[in-house]
């Protein structure tokens, strides 16, 4: 088995972050662009977890190893939930998230401070050379800001306020974020299965 993993991906923003995270299992972290994967994948799933699974089994079908897989998005309550799952396609796939965030503080122009509750979301499937799966969540709570502030992060960033750090995700020092964020914590979870896997392998 080839010393690497790979994350279905082809999201830059992540792939600092995925990489940044995982360092310390030191394996060379490939994003799908990079091993050579060029697939179109369907994300029908109703979950973060089932879309995550979707990714990660889809490539791992091309390529065996390891291969890891995120789904992950924003829940603002005030709209029920939304974007969801849709959280990437929010709005049309091409359309900028600076048109994306400003359409969610519209929509929340009526809501009071106590209504702009919104958590990000994410869900990390691990496929294993053998074939098994595992899959973890990890959420951040938080506050749709008023207007968009920071030049950090990606996606919804700028808009979603962590009131204990009295800034945005995008405001936020890329270690600080990794360590609260979403991401993050799935990763951090699932990290050590992939540690235990790789030590008995003696990889």
């Amino acid at each position: 088995m080839e010393k690497k993993i790979i994350f279905a991906t082809g999201n830059a923003g992540k792939m600092r972050e995925i990489r940044a995270i995982l360092s310390d299992l030191g394996l060379p972290v490939l994003s799908m662009k990079e091993a050579g994967v060029d697939l179109d994948i369907v994300e029908d799933g109703k979950t973060f977890a089932e879309n995550a699974k979707i990714k990660a089994m889809a490539v791992w079908k091309q390529t065996g190893g390891i291969v890891l897989a995120d789904d992950s998005g924003l829940a603002v309550d005030y709209i029920g939930g939304e974007p969801g799952v849709y959280s990437a396609r929010y709005l049309g796939e091409d359309t900028s998230y600076e048109i994306k965030n400003q359409a969610i503080i519209d929509r929340l122009a009526d809501a009071k401070e106590e209504e702009r509750t919104a958590r990000f979301v994410s869900a990390i499937a691990a496929v294993l050379p053998d074939g098994s799966e595992l899959v973890t969540e990890g959420t951040v709570e938080g506050l749709i800001a008023h207007e968009p502030a920071g030049n950090g992060g990606f996606g919804y960033d700028p808009i979603f306020y962590v009131p204990e750090y009295g800034c945005t995700t995008a405001s936020m020092s890329s270690e600080t974020k990794n360590a609260i964020s979403h991401r993050g914590k799935a990763l951090q979870l699932i990290k050590p299965v992939i540690g235990a896997y790789l030590e008995t392998k003696g990889i």
